[in-house]
């Protein structure tokens, strides 16, 4: 399977995350909606993060991957989409 690499931001209830999340490039789940609502594991799996604590406490954060608990997520927003590795 193919996938694509769309920028996101989510927010939890402690956080802001911006970060690349690989959705297939078609057929299904390849819309972000239906990849959330067919969700089947505990996990999302993140590249390139930016994490910011929303109460200010610690400093912004970057990751090269994070895998964040799906449960915590509250609102995810599509960004532009993500370039992809020239080769």
């Amino acid at each position: 399977m193919q996938f694509r690499p769309q920028r996101v931001r989510i927010e939890t209830v402690r956080h802001e995350i911006e970060a690349t999340l690989q959705l297939p490039v078609d057929g299904f789940r390849s819309r972000l909606t239906d990849f959330l609502n067919a969700l089947s594991e505990d996990f999302l799996a993140l590249t390139d993060v930016e994490v910011a604590w929303l109460d200010g406490a610690r400093e912004p954060e970057h990751h090269e991957y994070l895998a964040l608990a799906s449960r915590h997520v509250v609102l995810v927003v599509e960004l532009s989409s993500a370039p992809t590795p020239s080769g």
